[in-house]
């Protein structure tokens, strides 16, 4: 080839990064030319997967990321670009919660993604509301430990919280842009449910924390996030989660009273950020009425009040009933999302027996071969939807996000957040009371917003935040009520009020 040729394809390929044509491909870290980049993204390429609808129409690519090279690091994720204008689509990361739970197992297969898992073949379906319409999405397993994402370092399992969930989640953001370069000058956003209450804050504050102290071309172009039913105060979860309870007639009068007088929940009105709910642990006739309060929802979904549950065989219904942490709990450890964030088997809109579906799909080899996932087949576990080992030895997990949420509000993000009214776990009242102790200015009243002619649910506008909630949906929003949280996700994007009047169809 001459030294012209040479020179004009060099030229084609830099114009190709800068435009993201949907031509290229992708892999690991830093270095190399235009030619490395290409050939890494290519070796990340998902060319099918097996049960794949034909014609998809965009690409997707999974692999690993190293956050960690001297501790083996790696973690997993799973990108699909938007259906159409990637170039022009902002860049969303997508991460569910536990803590220790997988954004592909559910953000991915279950409620935002384009594919879904189903029964039978073939084993996937699209999902004619995937939030890849809006935009190009990043699921990723973390920390190391979820999902695919993995350790060579044992102890590792026993370090992590949020402090360090955030630090290897920006890490691994650093070096995923140096990979798809194309998206460096993408507007980014992130969005998250339950304890991802606290992942989502703690990324941002960190990532405008760096954006501050690295060179340009090395910062992210953050724009803001959305959370939905998110654990972000322990004192309102607590207190808003027995208060719903009572109000939606899932316990008696008698144990209502009995936690509201024995168990010292914070009355929500305080702007201190703190938890009476830590007096609790020591208090014997608190802990019995918290047992009873568990247990008062053994044959209800606490996610999902009005909907079925799974009671299939394989889905045995005991290992979906509630637990909660031993009164000895530490301080420092998770206490908004109890274990059955991880262990229940959920209850899902399409099918509650989904969560089966997913993992014994996860699980096949041939479907790993095709995600690029468990290379050399040494992780020393099955895939599973969340990590009991991590969420066991979780260390930091501060009472309350709502510093890192107003931080973010100070630097002028766009900060939404959502929550399906019919969650018991997290529920609406837990948002509401958590929310009041910002202390922002309300800029526009508590309404009503339509998805066509029917209320999708209510809103109310503060000065830097949006709270949204929707109608009947519980707390995987996107999987109760696909059509209403597609809606919310573009306002989301676009900067835009939900609809306060019906549009009825001519």
């Amino acid at each position: 080839m001459s030294t012209a040729a040479a020179s004009v394809v060099v030229l084609l390929l830099a114009v190709v990064l800068a435009t993201a044509s949907t031509t290229t491909a992708r892999h690991h870290h830093h270095g190399g030319g235009y030619g490395e980049v290409f050939e890494r993204q290519a070796a990340d390429l998902v060319e099918s997967l097996p049960g794949q609808p034909a014609g998809l129409g965009f690409r997707h690519f999974s692999g690993y990321v190293t956050v960690n090279a001297t501790h083996g690091r790696a973690l997993f994720y799973w990108f699909f670009e938007a259906t159409h204008q990637v170039s022009k689509k902002p860049l969303v990361l997508w991460l569910n919660g536990g803590p220790g739970c997988s954004s592909l197992g559910y953000g991915a297969l279950q409620e935002v993604g384009p594919l879904f898992t189903q029964k039978g073949t073939p084993e996937l379906k699209l999902n004619p509301h995937s939030w890849n319409k809006e935009a190009n999405l990043l699921f990723l397993e973390q920390p190391a430990g979820v999902g695919f994402s993995y350790t060579n370092t044992t102890a590792d399992i026993r370090r992590f919280g949020d402090e360090l969930a955030a630090h290897d989640a920006y890490t691994f953001l650093v070096n995923w842009f140096e990979r798809f370069p194309q998206f460096k000058g993408h507007d980014f956003y992130i969005a998250g449910e339950s304890y991802a209450g606290h992942y989502v804050p703690n990324l941002s504050e960190k990532i405008l924390e760096q954006n501050k102290k690295v060179h340009k071309s090395r910062r992210i172009n953050f724009k803001g996030f959305l959370i939905g039913n998110a654990a972000i105060d322990e004192a309102s979860d607590d207190s808003g989660m027995v208060d719903y309870a009572w109000d939606h007639a899932v316990i008696s009068d008698e144990l209502y009273a009995d936690l509201t007088k024995h168990c010292n929940f914070s009355s929500g009105q305080s702007s201190d950020f703190s938890s009476g709910a830590e007096n609790n642990s020591s208090n014997a006739a608190c802990d019995n009425a918290l047992n009873s309060f568990y247990e008062a929802f053994n044959d209800v979904d606490i996610y999902s009040l009005y909907t079925p549950v799974c009671t299939t065989s394989t889905n045995s219904r005991t290992t979906r009933r509630l637990r909660r942490p031993s009164p000895s709990t530490s301080s420092t450890t998770n206490k908004n999302d109890v274990p059955q964030l991880r262990l229940r088997l959920r209850y899902d809109a399409y099918d509650p027996c989904q969560d089966g579906y997913t993992e014994a799909y996860l699980n096949r080899r041939d479907v790993q071969d095709a995600l690029h996932a468990n290379v050399t087949g040494s992780i020393p576990y099955g895939w599973s939807a969340c990590s009991n080992d991590l969420f066991q030895n979780w260390q930091d997990s501060p009472a309350s996000t709502l510093p890192a949420i107003k931080k973010a509000v100070g630097a002028g993000l766009r900060v939404w957040v959502y929550s399906g009214d019919t969650d018991a776990r997290v529920p609406v009242s837990s948002t509401r009371r958590a929310l009041r102790k910002l202390g922002l200015k309300t800029v526009r009243p508590w309404a009503e917003w339509f998805t066509s002619d029917q209320v999708g649910g209510y809103t109310v506008a503060y000065d830097g935040l949006t709270l949204v909630t929707v109608r009947g949906a519980g707390h995987m929003v996107p999987t109760i009520a696909p059509v209403q949280a597609s809606q919310l996700f573009a306002h989301f994007l676009a900067g835009k009020d939900l609809p306060t009047k019906p549009v009825v169809a001519v």
